[in-house]
Order: C-alpha cells, then sequence, then structure tokens
C-alpha cells in the first residue's frame, strides 16, 4: 500500500513575509482589536520563521481568487523575491484555491493562520495524547484540501475535465488514506476521552479548579507558583499543549485539584478545538476557571473575549469564572492596572514571578469554592478528639473556654465545612451562629 507523504507546510528557519487582510465590508470597527500582524510575528517566531515584511490591505470585499487585489499580489510578488522570502504566511484563512494561485503568482509558498498554528502544535506536541490529537488536526485540515494538490496531475495527457487522469488513482488513494486513518484516530481519541472522563469523575467530592486563558498568559507560571511544580515554561506562544493537574493548599488546610489547559488564541481553528476535546475536558469538569490574563498587554479585552468565545464553544460559557490579573509587576502604567481591574470586577491581581497576590488569589479561591467565612460557636464533647482536631486544623479558634467538661469554642470557618461537621463528630456536639444564636445540633 502506497504510504500517504506528509503534507504539512513547515516553516522552521524560512524567511516569511505577513499578510493582514481587514475586511471593511461591515464598517466593522478594528480600534479594539489585538494588533493582529504582531501576533501573527509572534505565531511566525514560534514556529521557527524569521519575519522580514508585513504587509496589510484594507478591502471593501475580498477577491475570490486570490483574496487580495491583483496589484497587491503584484507588489507581494515584488517584496518577496526583493527580501528572498521562503514563505508567505495570511492572518487570514485562505481556500486551497487561493493558496495554489497565490504560489503561482508569487513563486513563493504560501500557508494561512490555521496552517501555521497546526504546524506550531505539531512541533509542541510531547505526549502521545498530544501528538495523535495534532495529527487528527492535520488530517481534517489537509482532507477537503486534497483535490487541489494534486489538480496539477490532471494536465498531464489522458487527463480529462476535472481531476482525471494518471493523478486521479493517487488522490483517490490518498483520500481513502486519509479517511482511514481519521477513523482510527477518532477511535483511539475516544478511548482517551473515556479514560480522561473516568479520571475527571473520580475526584468527584474533591475540589478542582482550571486554568484557562489566552496562550502565553503565564498559565503554567502560576502552576508552578502556586503549587510548587515544576511544569515546563518558556516564553513562546503554545509552550505546552498537555494538561497537568496538581495539588493546591488553600487556607483552612482545603486541597483543590489545579489543573493547566492549552492556551487560547484569537481565531482558534475549529479542528483542533475538536481534537484537543479530551484535554479540555478539565475545564469542562472544574468546579472553578482560573481565567489567567497577561495584565501586561494592551489587548486585555481582546484576549478575555477570544478565551470566552472559546470556551462558549466547548460548553463552559456558564462555569464559575475568577479573573486572575497575571504579570501585574511587568505593568508601568498604574492606571492602565486600575482600568483592568474596573473592567474585570472581583479579579485578583497576582505576579507569578514574583509572588505578588498570590497569597490573595488562594484566599479569594478557597471563598468561591467553601463559601465565605461564618462565625460559629461549637459546644464539643472533650473525648471527641476527631472533631477538635478537625477544628483547629481547619478553622481559626477566636476563644475556647470549658463549660461543664465540654470544649466551647467561637471560631471562624468557611460555610461549607461546616456541613463536614457530622462527617468529622464522633460524639454529640452543637453549633451556634454567633448572629442569629440559633444553635444547630447534631
Amino acid at each position: 500500500m502506497r504510504e500517504l507523504k506528509e503534507t504539512r507546510r513547515s516553516v522552521v528557519r524560512e524567511r516569511a513575509v505577513l499578510v493582514e487582510v481587514i475586511c471593511d465590508a461591515g464598517g466593522e470597527d478594528f480600534d479594539g482589536h489585538r494588533d493582529r500582524l504582531e501576533e501573527l510575528g509572534r505565531l511566525a517566531d514560534t514556529a521557527g520563521a524569521e519575519v522580514v515584511a508585513t504587509m496589510t490591505q484594507r478591502r471593501k470585499a475580498l477577491h475570490p481568487g486570490t483574496y487580495i487585489g491583483h496589484g497587491k499580489v503584484e507588489e507581494l510578488k515584488a517584496l518577496a523575491e526583493s527580501l528572498k522570502a521562503h514563505v508567505i504566511i495570511f492572518d487570514n484563512d485562505l481556500t486551497p484555491a487561493q493558496v495554489r494561485n497565490l504560489e503561482k503568482a508569487t513563486n513563493t509558498k504560501t500557508i494561512d493562520r490555521s496552517e501555521l498554528i497546526l504546524d506550531i502544535f505539531a512541533t509542541r506536541a510531547r505526549t502521545a495524547e498530544a501528538r495523535l490529537q495534532v495529527e487528527l488536526a492535520q488530517l481534517e485540515y489537509i482532507n477537503p484540501r486534497l483535490k487541489q494538490m494534486w489538480t496539477h496531475l490532471s494536465r498531464i495527457e489522458g487527463g480529462g475535465i476535472g481531476t482525471r487522469g494518471p493523478g486521479e488513482t493517487q488522490l483517490e488513494d490518498d483520500r481513502r488514506l486519509v479517511r482511514n486513518r481519521i477513523t482510527e484516530l477518532k477511535a483511539r481519541l475516544r478511548q482517551i476521552d473515556a479514560r480522561r472522563e473516568r479520571e475527571v469523575r473520580s475526584r468527584a467530592g474533591g475540589l478542582t479548579a482550571g486554568l484557562v486563558g489566552y496562550t502565553n498568559a503565564g498559565k503554567s507560571s502560576l502552576l508552578n507558583a502556586l503549587t510548587g511544580s515544576d511544569a515546563y515554561v518558556e516564553d513562546k506562544l503554545f509552550a505546552t499543549l498537555d494538561t497537568r493537574t496538581r495539588a493546591w493548599r488553600l487556607p483552612h488546610h482545603v486541597t483543590v485539584l489545579l489543573s493547566d489547559t492549552v492556551g487560547f488564541i484569537r481565531d482558534l481553528p475549529h479542528h483542533l478545538i475538536a481534537s484537543f476535546k479530551a484535554t479540555l475536558e478539565e475545564a469542562v469538569h472544574a468546579d472553578l476557571l482560573l481565567h489567567v490574563v497577561d495584565v501586561s498587554t494592551e489587548h486585555v479585552r481582546a484576549d478575555l473575549d477570544a478565551v470566552r468565545r472559546v470556551l462558549e464553544e466547548i460548553g463552559c460559557k456558564d462555569k464559575p469564572q475568577l479573573i486572575v490579573l497575571n504579570k501585574a509587576d511587568l505593568v508601568e502604567d498604574p492606571v492602565h492596572l486600575d482600568l483592568a481591574r474596573r473592567a474585570c470586577p472581583g479579579s485578583a491581581s497576582v505576579s507569578a514571578k514574583t509572588g505578588l497576590g498570590l497569597e490573595d488569589l488562594a484566599r479569594a479561591v478557597a471563598e468561591r469554592l467553601v463559601g465565605p467565612e461564618t462565625e460559629v460557636e461549637v459546644r464539643a464533647a472533650a473525648g471527641d478528639g476527631r472533631l477538635l482536631a478537625w477544628i483547629d486544623r481547619h478553622a481559626t479558634v477566636l476563644a475556647r473556654r470549658v463549660v461543664d467538661g465540654d470544649v466551647v469554642q467561637t471560631i471562624r470557618v468557611p460555610e461549607r465545612l461546616v456541613a463536614e461537621m457530622p462527617r468529622v463528630a464522633q460524639q454529640t456536639y452543637a453549633v451556634t451562629p454567633r448572629t442569629s444564636r440559633k444553635g444547630m445540633k447534631s
């Protein structure tokens, strides 16, 4: 059987020209948008390319054949030739026909944003699961483009209208191989998905939180700072693709399982989201999402909106969230940080690098997960060592006295933990809220 050749276009060590097309058809205001070319440049750098030039065109209508106008195509060709560029990268998604026409007109390899992101994911995949997910996304991207990839063979003598000719057999073979491989990968990933769901369900009753956010917002650094782990960290987009879960100790000796997830980005290809469904299960089933934002950038609102769109797509739109404004130590203008805090009420400002605000973040997460603190009076038998030890471990003791052989303590403790006392107590006890003085007994 003829093996399917790899068709991914790597941009490693290549000189790249970046192109952005802004469509004005809807009269959309782009002032609030992230600098798209800047981000595309960072993506290209992550893939290993050297950006040598950029080009932007604003159009009322996109050209169906080349996406940009004929004049701009000629300008792009001259620019690529003068700078000896190896690849042209569009920030927009191109059709297979547009890619072919642009490559023919410029004599330069052309790829779009989705293919660039796929290239990065392929180089960043470390585990077997991540490699399977990336391969599936690549094949689903390639599958509808196979016909255009083989169009040149239809011109060989013997070919007819369309794709008939010597290339037809190879095209059909490759289509069949791609379909079969996609089916195989989906089956294997379903098994991984089922195992991941079982793992998540096995944590039922325990507290869980998931780190989500724009790529390079500092999620892995925050995971390390909060849990003392040593997850891989690099100042690159999509530095890590694999989920990591670590135990995080919160105030009142509460332990939460904190999971890091793959970073999001504007216009993340849908087939990538689908392929990484198992990885994103940690976010879907978490009790609380910590939405990490790089507050040092000028694109806080755009990053927030991009992540929220992806969360909605994976079914986490209504999941409880706490916005974490990370990299606060890099903000030079206090007004910028103040505006970000006002735009995100209830958010926590932290620095994973310096430790700024991490204790406040832990308290905020504890309050979200186990409720705000309440002041109660607990009367317990002096012989109930288990309950007394539990109080010392989880509560702040404000006062303690002995009454008729019982230990009476005024404590401050999260509301949710009060409900755990019946499970802990070995003898009769009484709980009296300090506000209402109404006793609750067991």
